[in-house]
């Protein structure tokens, strides 16, 4: 795996607050990567950081693994970390002519990334007519223009509504799809495990787990039971190795897996202990259920 970015103990501390502590992680290239985490979980300080508009405390970050300084290989970065900041009486056209001029490329880009945001039919229009979305859209146009070869992208679904969110959502899925590396920061585990094939999940500025995102929910799964009897079901549950946390709430029992075990064979054995179910369900364990097991821990 090509490494595009290496963060290393990086820790940053604002007075007497640590905003990010002593994190490590690598995002290699062709992958999507979530930065997840609450707001104030240290993911908008980090992606500042390795953009040189906030200075770290300690610790060490490098671009395309050193071999270019960080001001070359921000050239080849695409980021978006505020507010898109357009001139509202200028069109879209117009605003990423300037865009160009300040990147040095060529007015030629300017259709092609209008196309890939969906936003070729309206780039005479002025930035004032345009809605929230579309102008989410024109600034991902504008930070794609240099052909970067990493996008960063920080809350892009802040304040959309849902045809918004699936908008971008999908746009970003189609730039990945053409060998674009992509990191995003975002608090919606819903949009890391439609959008993300890797996250790092952050809580208070320190990393709880890094990694593909389709093993960090490859658990076991759950079970949820009611049955007649539920002090001796509780009793087995909490005293078997293939179970781990076991919960009540409203006479509904939630007992997670540490072992492969399907729905029959754990409703015989049960049958079998004289323990009979009114209600047998098993789920897969979701990543907001990870996350909340991961935060709870802090």
């Amino acid at each position: 795996m090509e490494p595009i970015l290496t963060i290393n103990n990086l820790t940053k501390k604002f007075g007497f607050l640590t905003a990010v502590n002593d994190l490590s992680f690598t995002i290699n290239k062709g992958n999507v990567y979530g930065i997840l985490g609450p707001n104030g979980s240290g993911k908008s300080t980090t992606l500042g950081i390795v953009l040189n508009v906030v200075n770290k405390t300690s610790g060490s970050f490098k671009w395309f693994n050193g071999t270019v300084s960080t001001h070359n290989a921000l050239k080849k970065v695409g980021a978006i970390i505020e507010r898109p900041n357009f001139y509202p009486y200028m069109s879209a056209a117009q605003n990423l002519k300037l865009v160009c001029k300040i990147k040095g490329v060529n007015y030629s880009k300017i259709d092609e990334k209008l196309e890939i945001v969906n936003l070729l039919d309206r780039k005479e229009h002025k930035f004032s007519t345009y809605s929230l979305g579309m102008k989410q859209r024109l600034a991902i146009a504008s930070a794609l223009l240099n052909d970067p070869e990493i996008l960063i992208l920080d809350e892009p679904t802040n304040g959309l509504d849902p045809q918004g969110i699936h908008q971008i959502r999908q746009i970003i899925k189609d730039i990945a799809n053409q060998g674009t590396t992509i990191l995003l920061a975002s608090h919606l585990l819903d949009e890391v495990e439609k959008v993300c094939s890797h996250v790092v999940v952050l809580n208070k500025g320190v990393k709880l787990y890094s990694g593909r995102v389709d093993e960090m929910i490859s658990s076991h799964g759950f079970f949820e039971l009611k049955c007649e009897n539920e002090n001796e079901l509780l009793t087995y549950l909490e005293t078997n190795p293939d179970f781990g946390t076991v919960k009540v709430e409203n006479q509904l029992i939630t007992a997670f897996l540490n072992e492969p075990m399907d729905a029959v064979t754990f409703n015989k054995l049960m049958f079998e202990k004289g323990i009979v179910l009114s209600h047998l369900v098993k789920r897969k364990e979701s990543l907001e259920e990870q996350f909340l097991q991961l935060t709870d821990k802090l």
